[in-house]
């Protein structure tokens, strides 16, 4: 594999510059001395910025993009060998690696490293430990897989010896990493394309929690059944959070304010203490305790922590206020597995609403396919379900499986469910039937996001 010396900056060039990570770490390197440049399929806000910086981005997949003076590229495990560029710089002999290394070669380079990963609620902790290493003035590089409006993106490039970021199974992309501290925040069946079954996800996050040195900690989900299989007989410290007696970290006294935000206790070892979170959802308290056993071991201080905890709002994507029209609350959620699905509408049904609506785009062939029966159980939940089309994303459709037969196992589970295979006719549809005070949930991966922002007018 390349090795990158950080101290002698050369030029890389970024295959997909424009995804949230690749973004993040283009930065990174340019304020490091790099010249770094790139491509993407389309201009977005996101390369717009890098543009600013001074980025070269050129769009669309061609092997002209490709030139002599590349020193190493950079690309994600989903470029695939047909890739026009991939081809190029294999012809051009230009070494290259993998979004995962590259990372794992930054984490080298601080003292501090630290690595959240779960199925479920990466961004949020990321983001919620974002918030108190900044509160405590830490001065955190950061790299977040959504845009964090307190430093005004996903990327913030610090000069202390902490470094935050998430860390992904797929592919096993995780295990490229060099963590100090890691948080495993749950583990559950998915990206079923590469992973065989829930066994082999569960050895590639013991094999994730083996990276730990001995002076290094494990915060990890005491609700994962036979979490002791992934924390057994590592030489690092392991802190439990969850629902049991006997975890480390757990909450008492679970309450909903009227405006359907949780209120808790605490309990640690530090003592009992009392939050209030301004983000929805149970899903919520168990990332705010994650984030809480972390500032503990850091010994940062308590106050501070909670501080940053009670005024944390959320990142784009995760249960976002988008706004209201006509009365109508217009909400926007990254949700795509089932279980986020039931966490994120189990979190809408505790907020002010009459009708509550959901708008989903499932995500991937693979992923619709195994976890169907799952999928349907957990829209029931919403009152209205309307579904749009799959986003293919990184697949080809080769299963035999759509949106028609997700709505098929809803409606055998007694739910109204609508099926549209345009976004115009989802808008026309929600324009005719939405009322005052109704709830309207826009969910999924791909950009489904964009009906909510077309009703607002955005």
């Amino acid at each position: 594999m390349y090795i990158i010396d950080f101290n002698k900056p050369c030029h890389i060039y970024f295959v997909g510059i424009g995804g949230i990570s690749m973004s993040g770490l283009a930065e990174l390197l340019l304020s490091k001395g790099f010249q770094v440049s790139g491509s993407d399929w389309h201009s977005s806000p996101i390369t717009k910025r890098l543009k600013d910086m001074g980025i070269s981005i050129q769009y669309g997949e061609s092997a002209s993009h490709i030139t002599e003076n590349i020193d190493v590229a950079v690309l994600t495990s989903a470029v695939q060998d047909s890739n026009l560029e991939f081809q190029a710089i294999k012809e051009k002999q230009i070494p290259y690696m993998l979004r995962a290394d590259l990372l794992g070669q930054i984490m080298k380079n601080f003292g501090m490293p630290i690595a959240i990963s779960g199925t479920h609620g990466k961004t949020t902790t990321t983001s919620m430990v974002s918030e108190i290493l900044l509160k405590a003035n830490t001065d955190p590089t950061l790299s977040i897989g959504g845009i964090l409006k307190t430093i005004d993106g996903n990327m913030r490039i610090g000069s202390s010896d902490y470094f935050v970021t998430e860390a992904c199974e797929y592919t096993n992309s995780f295990l490229s990493f060099f963590p100090k501290v890691s948080i495993i925040l749950n583990i559950e069946e998915d990206h079923l394309d590469f992973f065989k079954d829930l066994a082999d996800i569960r050895n590639s996050f013991r094999r994730f929690a083996e990276l730990l040195p001995a002076d290094g900690c494990l915060i990890i989900n005491g609700d994962i059944e036979n979490y002791e299989e992934i924390s057994r007989d590592l030489p690092c410290r392991v802190i439990t959070f969850g629902h049991a007696e006997d975890c480390d970290y757990r909450p008492a006294n679970l309450t909903y304010s009227p405006a359907g935000y949780p209120e808790f206790t605490a309990v640690s070892p530090q003592g009992a203490r009392k939050l209030t979170l301004q983000v929805p959802g149970e899903h919520n308290v168990m990332n705010s305790l994650a984030a809480l056993a972390l500032a503990d071991f850091l010994s940062i201080d308590t106050a501070l922590a909670e501080d940053a905890l009670e005024n944390f709002h959320g990142t784009n994507r995760r249960f976002e206020h988008k706004g209201t029209i006509g009365g109508v609350t217009i909400i926007d959620d990254y949700a795509h597995h089932p279980t986020e699905i039931t966490t994120t509408l189990e979190a809408a049904q505790k907020q002010p609403h009459h009708t509550l609506w959901c708008v989903f785009q499932p995500h991937t062939y693979t992923r619709t396919k195994a976890l169907l029966p799952d999928f349907a159980k957990a829209l029931c939940l919403s009152d209205k379900i309307i579904l749009t089309d799959i986003y293919a994303a990184r697949e080809k459709d080769t299963l035999g499986i759509s949106s028609r037969d997700l709505q098929k196992a809803i409606q055998d589970l007694g739910k109204e469910c609508f099926y549209f295979p345009t976004f115009d006719e989802v808008e026309n549809f929600l324009l005719e039937n939405c009322i005052k005070d109704d709830m309207l949930i826009t969910m999924g991966a791909g950009d489904v996001y964009k009906i909510g922002e077309t009703l607002l007018g955005n």
